[in-house]
């Protein structure tokens, strides 16, 4: 089996490479698949996506007419491609189920305390020689109620941290998961009582038809005032039009966010020498009570070897015509 990877990075084409125990052929590029770079596959019978990459219709139309066979992604989400038609070529998709939960959800609680504790903020200040500290005043997470959307593996173990801190907890999701209960005695609710009672709210669950826009100018109109705001799952979660209401009116006080709704062309790639060309995400960054990160939640050694790790194991079932686990339809 010979395998193009697109949207490698410095950081993961040798963990990629220490894991390909099969060894398969490969080659590594750092573009995106999108509709100028499907030529790039001829000669390969699979490719392996990340997040930033874009397999439409069109596309994959065009990834099978070159010989693709085998898509392996190399992330949870599979919002990035249009697996009906994929399903409709014949297509065999696959994704990483499961990779370190821990390295999501610890970064959801590092944006959550660097938020509140004025971190980025107070390092500025300091920067310019201004040690007072009127204006670093956080609060304690003890006791505060914090909200769970999605309580799957990383929403599991963001409860257990949070569980850990000594705050009550309240989760939405279609599935309680009784284990969970039973250890950080969680209680699920619906989105308006979540939104309603929630001190923090931390987002992780998938990008989907549902769960698209989910908090909207609606939603954040039931938050209590003052809350803050964590994403680390989808930028398509949020409506970021009503964010930057909420942000304005007061409801939200801050927002931690390490994804964007219309982040493929930027996270990822270097824009010193040009200009984001991006009016939403401009006025987004320019809020002093937002800490934006590029997509970097998931980015651990530990993550990284497990999604790689996955990644070849998917390939290698495929290689031997049988079927893998983690196939999508």
């Amino acid at each position: 089996m010979k395998i193009l990877f697109y949207s490698i990075h410095q950081y993961d084409k040798s963990i990629l490479e220490s894991a390909n125990s099969k060894n398969f052929e490969m080659q590594f590029t750092e573009l995106s698949l999108n509709e100028n770079t499907t030529n790039l596959v001829y000669g390969f019978d699979a490719v392996s996506l990340f997040t930033s990459d874009s397999a439409t219709e069109t596309i994959l139309e065009k990834l099978f007419a070159n010989g693709v066979r085998y898509i392996a992604l190399r992330s949870v989400g599979s919002d990035h491609i249009a697996l009906a038609k994929a399903k409709s070529l014949g297509m065999k998709v696959a994704n990483v189920p499961a990779y370190s939960p821990y390295s999501v959800a610890e970064h959801a609680v590092t944006l959550l305390l660097a938020l509140n504790r004025k971190i980025v903020f107070g390092q500025q200040l300091m920067n310019h020689g201004n040690f007072e500290l009127d204006q670093l005043v956080g609060v304690d997470i003890h006791k505060k109620t914090v909200g769970i959307i999605g309580t799957g593996k990383i929403g599991g173990a963001f409860a257990k941290i949070m569980n850990g801190f000594g705050c009550r907890l309240l989760a939405y999701d279609l599935i309680e998961d009784q284990t969970l209960i039973k250890e950080t005695k969680i209680k699920y609710a619906s989105l308006e009582a979540v939104c309603q009672h929630a001190d923090i709210i931390s987002i992780h669950c998938p990008l989907n038809t549902f769960t698209k826009y989910l908090f909207n100018e609606l939603v954040f109109q039931f938050m209590k005032k003052g809350m803050i705001l964590i994403n680390t799952a989808r930028g398509g979660i949020i409506n970021t039009e009503d964010l930057l209401t909420a942000l304005d009116n007061g409801t939200i006080s801050a927002a931690g966010l390490d994804v964007y709704e219309n982040e493929k062309k930027i996270f990822g790639n270097d824009h010193k020498a040009k200009r984001i060309n991006d009016d939403l995400f401009a006025r987004l960054r320019s809020y002093p009570n937002v800490l934006l990160t590029g997509h970097q939640a998931f980015l651990t050694q530990e993550a990284l070897l497990g999604i790689a790790t996955t990644t070849f194991e998917n390939l290698a079932l495929w290689s031997e015509g049988k079927t893998c686990e983690n196939e999508l339809f």
